[in-house]
This record gives C-alpha cells, structure tokens and sequence, in this order.
C-alpha cells in the first residue's frame, strides 16, 4: 500500500509498504480517509523529534472507514471513525485510574510506531470513536481540538478569564474550547499575523503582541491582576517561564505545550499567588467525545480551521514546503480514501 514515510530528517517520499499484519484480537483494520497535518510531523521531517526512530511513517490525527471490525461486538464494516492515536498498555499506574493520555508505556501512532499517512491501519478497537454525523474531513481534525479540550478540562471551572499564549492551531483549539467552556479568553502571540489570523478565525479583537520587554506592561494593561487561567501552547520555554507573572492570585497556570529545557520559576511569586500549575498531555476518549459533539452543534469554525489540503501523492513535496511557508496556514489536511469533495 502507499505510505508517507520520513526515512531520514529532510527526506520525505511515498513508499510501497506491506499492508497490515493479519489483526490480533481486539484489533480492527480501518481504511484511512484523512489525515491533518500536525507540528509534530514537521518536527520528525525537521529532525527535532526527540522520541522518534527512522524511518517511519508519519501521521496521527486520522479518520478513516471500518474495513474489517474483526468480530467485534461494537464495530461494523464500513462504520466511519475517528482514530485517538495514543495506544496505552492498560495495566499501569495512570491507565488503571483512567488517564491512559499520561501511560507509562504509551506509544502514539506515527511516533512511536508506524502512523496512519498510508492507505490502511490497523488499530486498537477502544481506540475508534464514531464520527457520528462529522464528514471524514471534519473527522480529521478531531484529535488535534482534542488536546485543547483537554488541556481546558484540565483547567477546572470555565468561570473568570482566560489567557492563551500561541494561538497556532493547538492553542486555537484551547481557545475554542474554553470559550466553550464560558472563559472570557484573550489571544496572545510573538507574532502579529498570527493574532491577526487567529482573531478571524474566533471573530475577536484585543489580541496582546507578546514576546519583547513591554509585554508583561500589555498583558497588565489589559488585565492588571492578572488572569484567572492561562494556558501556555508555544512551545517556547522563555514564553512558559513568563506566563507565571500573567497568573492571578488563586488562579492556575496549564502548560500545554512540551519543551526539553528546565523551566524554572520565582517561588515567592508562585507560593504568594497560591497558583496552580498543571500539565495537559495528549487528550481521552471523553474529551474526543466532546469535540465530536461541540462540531455536531456547530459551535468549532472548522472551514475557517481547515486552511489547506492536499493528496498522498503530492504530500511529499507539500509538507517540506508547509515546514516553512506558513503564511495563511492553520491546519492542512492530507486526502487518502476519501473521495474529493
């Protein structure tokens, strides 16, 4: 079958791959229909993935048709799924109270293991949640709102204010997703055209241009005691370290987004704000389960979300070009089984 493969850093191409192995128990085979294109597969083509091996095929926000459900109880064939990628063991700690997101063996397709940018994929079958009325499109690009969801959950109450730094399509999500929520939320980003893009996208205004010296001013000057919740989705640890001076007193701090290096903090200003710190990693059926609903409700701008597209064939010379033209873009989406709109 036809397979996206990343076999080194910076070399990308569609491969003939071996269908998938006959299905273990429990496993259901799923035709892949579309895939969204996340940061993490421009990092593996980048080489700045720390927990990958090459080479393999990329690809992890999927939806797709039930080819064979393997005489599962709950699935049928032709039965259109959206697919959580994050395989869990089950038996661990975080698994055995209900947080496989945080597993200690867990291994995400297209990182971990081979992931979905290929014609077919075998999968766990609890790992398969009805699209319900989504189209395969939509269906796409459930996992990656998905991780926002979650990271808001993770925040408690939607009551008070909201601050979201990087407003790239993970921090779109959370900001979606806590307006949802009922948080007032403001957008804040290092780049201009970024707040631009994603004040369109949510149809507001009063973004903060962070990421210089003035910016603890703006951000103050918008809400001088600082924000009830603030969710950090840049992936940059000098913007992580800044947030706690954002944080009110009694509020909470979510770092969405992952870095290698250490982040360090005041302790006097975190302890005299009695400030939660939370980590949101990945996302679970249930937060799966509320984006699928909240799209269904019509309350997710997707068509303004879904910037680009392109097919399997013309991924390998799209990607590379997406890894550094990101003027306009938000989230591309790959087409595999589906057939064109």
């Amino acid at each position: 079958m036809q397979s996206l493969v990343c076999r080194t850093p910076g070399d990308i191409a569609v491969e003939e791959r071996g269908r998938p192995a006959p299905l273990s128990p429990g496993w259901a085979l799923v035709e892949t229909a579309y895939a969204g294109i996340c940061g993490t597969d421009y990092h593996i083509y980048e080489g700045k993935h720390p927990f990958l091996n090459y080479p393999r095929v990329i690809g992890h926000e999927l939806s797709g048709i039930v080819a064979d459900p393997n005489a599962s109880d709950v699935l049928r064939k032709g039965d259109r799924v959206v697919i959580n990628p994050y395989l869990a063991c089950g038996r661990c700690g975080a698994c055995r109270k209900g947080r496989p997101n945080c597993c200690e063996a867990i291994e995400v397709l297209g990182v971990h293991r081979d992931g979905g940018m290929c014609e077919q994929i075998a999968v766990p079958e609890g790992n398969l949640i009805p699209a319900g009325s989504l189209s395969l499109r939509d269906a796409a690009m459930v996992e990656f709102l998905a991780i926002g969801a979650h990271a808001v959950r993770r925040a408690g109450s939607g009551q008070g204010s909201a601050l979201v730094v990087g407003v790239g399509p993970i921090g779109l999500g959370v900001a979606i997703f806590a307006r949802i929520a009922g948080f007032d939320v403001t957008l804040a980003d290092a780049s201009a055209g970024r707040i631009e893009q994603a004040e369109a996208v949510l149809g507001v205004n009063g973004g903060i241009l962070v990421g210089d010296a003035e910016a603890a001013a703006r951000v103050r000057g918008v809400s001088p005691g600082g924000f009830d919740v603030v969710f950090d989705a840049t992936g940059n640890a000098r913007s992580m370290m800044a947030g706690f001076q954002h944080v009110a007193h009694g509020g909470t701090y979510v770092l969405v987004s992952v870095v290698k290096d250490d982040i360090t903090f005041s302790d006097p200003e975190f302890h005299k704000r009695e400030m939660s710190l939370i980590a949101s990693r990945n996302a679970t059926a249930v937060d799966f389960e509320h984006v699928i609903a909240s799209i269904a409700a019509g309350l997710v701008p997707l068509d303004r979300l879904a910037t680009h597209e392109t097919t399997l064939q013309d991924a390998a010379e799209d990607l590379p070009r997406w890894a550094t033209q990101k003027e306009g873009l938000i989230k591309a989406l790959i087409r595999i089984g589906a057939p064109a709109a």
